[in-house]
């Protein structure tokens, strides 16, 4: 039994666009659990859904035309899809937070970052104007911005990209939210500051034992950051696990065919090793798994039954018929050995 204290559970968590071209099903039955303390990626390709999952957590799917229609959103024991707006705004900013993908978008370019500071904790925590700003300044200084009291004058458009991310975070955590949603939070950046920004995040997490949700498309992020990695493919979870199993292990071709397109800077290679065709849009599979056209290991089934997650042990499941055929297949070499 695992002993890890439950902050986040989403559970058969379904959501839908309604189009002039019929429903499109983002996000089609996706579980999991996000624990007390942890880091727990989200990965998969552009289009799989992983950051719908993460505006669906939020209660911000756009409606119209998107809208959850199915699932459960348990935080706190509470169902989140649940609540009306005024009560989800309670726990908006201050009991989850969210850092998004590109913080000129996110910060009003109207006020100064200190008003954009201020407003969350005046709203959560009642508290006078000068204790928000002493706040506000102290939380700007912990995510690593010189001149802390200076930067609360200033507009967003006066800050280095790293400098406004560092302001998203230090915004996303003023309140000390139990669980802090980070969508693709690097991807701006070069990659000295992405590094930056990454370990800036493990120390918060570590010193302020947040539980994080991290939506990314990089494996090297995982890697370095997360301690669990859920891979997402056409709105479907197809395997789970933790990081270092997966890497060495992977049970799902779709993660065996992402860790092979990545370069491997210590041999010289001629040419990449990409997955073929394309990721399919979402709803056109009706039937068999999602992934099947575009895998080297399919066969009959998988174009007629979508798998179910199979439990590989120690905590990795994998959504893939060749799980049940390992299993046969090893039965059957005992049966013949004995």
């Amino acid at each position: 039994m695992d002993s890890r204290q439950k902050v986040l559970e989403v559970s058969g968590l379904r959501t839908s666009f309604f189009t002039d071209g019929g429903v499109v099903p983002a996000v089609d039955g996706v579980d999991f659990d996000l624990y007390r303390g942890e880091v727990l990626g989200i990965v998969g390709e552009s289009g799989c859904g992983k950051s719908v999952t993460s505006l669906s957590v939020m209660g911000l799917v756009p409606n119209p035309p998107g809208k959850v229609t199915g699932g459960e959103i348990l935080y706190g024991g509470t169902d989140l899809l649940k609540l009306n707006e005024r009560k989800m705004r309670k726990v908006r900013g201050n009991e989850i937070a969210m850092i998004f993908q590109e913080p000129m978008t996110s910060l009003n370019p109207l006020f100064t970052i200190g008003d954009q500071m201020i407003e969350p904790l005046r709203i959560h925590r009642k508290i006078s104007k000068k204790a928000a700003r002493g706040k506000a300044v102290d939380m700007l200084r912990l995510v690593g911005l010189p001149r802390a009291g200076e930067i609360m004058d200033e507009y967003p458009h006066q800050l280095s990209g790293g400098m406004r991310q560092r302001v998203m975070i230090a915004m996303a955590l003023i309140c000390e939210p139990k669980v802090l949603i980070a969508d693709e939070p690097t991807t701006a950046l070069d990659v000295t500051i992405q590094a930056q920004i990454l370990k800036l995040m493990k120390d918060l997490n570590e010193r302020l034992d947040t539980a994080v949700l991290l939506i990314t498309h990089d494996l090297g992020v995982v890697a370095e950051t997360c301690s669990r990695v859920i891979v997402m493919y056409a709105g479907k979870v197809v395997e789970e696990g933790p990081v270092g199993e997966i890497f060495r292990n992977p049970q799902h071709p779709y993660t065996e065919g992402l860790l092979k397109s990545v370069p491997d800077m210590r041999f010289k290679q001629e040419r990449l090793d990409p997955i073929p065709g394309n990721v399919p849009r979402p709803g056109s599979i009706k039937t068999g798994c999602r992934f099947a056209a575009r895998c080297p290991y399919a066969f009959g089934r998988c174009t007629e039954e979508d798998p179910d997650l199979y439990d590989t042990g120690d905590g990795h499941r994998a959504r893939c018929f060749l799980r049940e055929r390992k299993e046969a297949a090893a039965y059957e070499g005992a049966l013949a050995e004995g």
